[in-house]
């Protein structure tokens, strides 16, 4: 396993303000990728009292461990940030890599891959930078944001110390925020004195495992709600549909035949009559407290490992993207049947720009995205969701999302017949829908109940078109990225920056080597410098992975056209040494400031060795070699060597380690510099 290691905070706000100042981005995602606030559209909502500037977000997983993650979700719209799940568990093994997108989505990931303290320090770090870039104007009228926590896996695990001392953190993290204050550099010490909130999040999703029992689920929701003090959203499983018709609608429907869920699955997952029990009890109980409760759709769905992608001996994995969609949306009109509007639902199940505007008018809140995020220009799809369902709006002349949802699908006067309203008052409504007047006003105390009425009509709409949408299907879906065959190389890819686009850590970046030749010279024991023949550098563009929030998940992999990698295949800079001694498996340097200029501390083909570079020659020291060089003459290489050393490779490291500390870009490298 990778172990990822958090960017300290002074280092990102480094990073992101001078990235902003020189190259009009934060994190790689250009200024013109913010979201925007549309003119005259009001796109915020209400999660249990809380106002969120949109209903978008990223859902809870790998864009919501890391602090840069969580920043990139917001600058892209993301107003409902929904944190990855924390456990007791902190310190878990898993397999790599972890992330499928080649068609639809799977995965083996569950829960942070951080300590419980470092995750909270990681959501407060987030939490100080969108305040910093509040403070900048980069969102005007886009500013209100709820976070909300996850927590699993079990009722014994949620009412230990260590995860109830996170959630006290959550919500009250003035002893955290306290501490990095003072972190903030110099160059913005304006920042050291915002108002930043000390209630990171009052809310949780309850994360229930795959298989977790009924009574477990409702004793975790209603401890969080009686003890915790927090409102509380429970996901369900797809397997709520039972096994007949989810695979009527997976095999039969959608086509994807080869995605088998075990009996066991079904066995032990919860059940519709357990979860109609559930739900009522606990809607109940937050009445009682005064406390939020709903719903969330969906959980993956596990099925049968059938690809040879995950580690050797993976039998499971967890299956996302579009047929998700058609399977939680079903699983939306069925409890809509069932609870009417009465709570809350919050969604994410293969949301993509093209459903998400139809899902918003559902009243779903949030909805909330990952695979999609995992695919194409990532983080850069964000402002596409806000500006298409702001035209949506504007399409039916609505100004905010409740008379969106009236005017969605064109549902309003139907759903005026299932109003308990004078028959006169229904003709007054119908009237003023026509004249395109002001509903709301128009309506007055019935406005609530007529937007109600218009979700469970707009439900029962979308989910029978959904149903039959072929776009979901897996002749629609199946369709990998394209693939040259090539073996990726250090040096010299297409440089697309596919890569750089699906990181969810922004761990892949680019950087600029000047197109010199890659010197062939090696030096052995007792004889001259062997010369051999230069090897082109043909890209003037490079990539590079910054190891420490490199975790692996070959999301990167996928999307390449090249074979091998760039995790594995490409320079891996490491930000301290001790995040390079940590990881004894990967290749990779460490770079240091000094007083002559560079120090690196490197590992090559598991081999320890320095370069201390002062601009005009290499100080190379290592088992059994200690040799000076000068770049432009190696041939004049002097020092022993016990074995052969690849002087043309240690200078390609050294050009390297030049080039992705240049003042002429920002990288997490020489943003720790100062």
């Amino acid at each position: 396993m990778a172990d990822l290691t958090p960017i300290p905070l002074p280092v990102l706000v480094n990073r992101m303000f001078r990235e902003l100042e020189a190259k009009k981005a934060a994190f790689h995602l250009p200024r013109f990728k913010f979201a925007k606030a549309p003119a005259g559209r009001d796109l915020s909502t209400s999660i249990f009292g809380r106002r969120a500037a949109t209903p978008f977000g990223p859902a809870a997983g790998p864009h919501t461990q890391l602090a840069q993650n969580i920043v990139l979700s917001w600058l892209a719209g993301g107003r409902v940030i929904e944190l990855k799940t924390v456990q007791v568990l902190d310190h878990l093994d898993i397999a790599r890599p972890c992330i499928d997108m080649e068609t639809v989505g799977f995965n083996i990931e569950w829960s942070q891959e951080l300590s419980l303290e470092q995750s909270l320090e990681e959501y407060v770090k987030a939490m100080m930078l969108i305040e910093m870039a509040k403070a900048e104007g980069l969102a005007p009228g886009l500013e209100d944001t709820v976070i909300d926590m996850s927590v699993g896996y079990d009722l014994a695990g949620l009412r230990s110390d260590k995860v109830r001392a996170f959630i006290a953190g959550m919500k009250d993290a003035s002893a955290v925020i306290d501490k990095l204050r003072g972190q903030i550099p110099e160059p913005y010490a304006r920042f050291r004195d915002l108002d930043y909130p000390a209630c990171i999040s009052d809310s949780v999703t309850v994360s229930t495992f795959h298989g977790c029992p009924p009574g477990e689920i409702e004793a975790i929701a209603a401890h969080l709600m009686a003890e915790e003090g927090l409102d509380v959203v429970v996901k369900l499983n797809p397997t709520l549909l039972g096994k007949a018709d989810l695979n009527a609608i997976l095999h039969d429907k959608l086509g994807y035949a080869d995605l088998v869920v075990p009996d066991a699955t079904f066995e032990k997952d919860a059940k519709w009559q357990d979860v109609r029990g559930i739900v009522s009890r606990l809607g109940d109980l937050a009445d009682k407290l005064g406390r939020g409760f709903g719903v969330k759709f969906s959980n993956t769905l596990l099925v049968d490992n059938h690809k040879q992608f995950f580690p050797a001996g993976t039998g499971e994995m967890y299956l996302s993207g579009p047929p998700l969609h058609v399977l939680a949306i079903e699983l939306v009109a069925r409890f809509r049947a069932e609870f009417g509007d009465r709570f809350p639902i919050s969604f994410s199940a293969g949301i993509d720009v093209g459903n998400f505007a139809d899902t918003v008018a559902l009243g779903l809140k949030p909805v909330s995205v990952c695979t999609d995020l995992l695919k194409g220009a990532g983080y850069g799809k964000g402002a596409d969701y806000i500006a298409d369902l702001a035209d949506r709006l504007a399409e039916v002349e609505a100004t905010d999302l409740d008379t969106y949802a009236l005017k969605a699908f064109g549902l309003a006067g139907a759903a005026l017949d299932d109003l308990d309203i004078p028959a006169e008052s229904k003709a007054t409504l119908a009237a003023a829908l026509e004249a395109g007047e002001n509903l709301r006003a128009v309506a007055g105390a019935d406005f609530e109940a007529w937007v109600s009425a218009a979700r469970l009509r707009n439900t029962d709409h979308y989910a029978t078109r959904v149903r039959g949408d072929h776009r979901y299907s897996r002749p629609e879906v199946d369709h990998p990225p394209r693939r040259t065959g090539i073996p990726l190389a250090l040096l010299d890819c297409e440089t697309c920056g596919k890569c750089v686009n699906v990181c969810p850590n922004d761990a892949v970046f680019r950087y600029p080597l000047p197109q010199e030749p890659v010197i062939a010279a090696i030096v052995r024991p007792g004889a001259k410098v062997m010369i051999g023949e230069a090897q082109p550098v043909t890209r003037a563009q490079q990539i590079g992975i910054f190891a420490d929030v490199c975790n692996r998940c070959g999301n990167c992999d996928v999307t390449c056209p090249e074979t091998g990698g760039p995790f594995a295949r490409k320079a891996n800079l490491f930000g301290s040494v001790a995040s390079l001694d940590d990881a004894p498996d990967r290749d990779g340097f460490a770079i240091e400031k000094t007083r002559a200029g560079l120090r690196l501390h490197v590992r090559d083909g598991g081999q320890r060795f320095t370069i201390d570079d002062d601009g005009a020659r290499l100080a190379c020291n290592g088992d059994g070699f200690d040799v000076s060089i000068d770049p432009a003459a190696p041939e004049l290489a002097s020092g022993p060597a016990d074995h052969p050393v690849d002087l043309g490779r240690l200078i390609l490291i050294a050009r390297i380690a030049r080039a992705v500390t240049a003042p002429t870009i920002v990288t997490y490298a020489n943003a720790a510099f100062d």
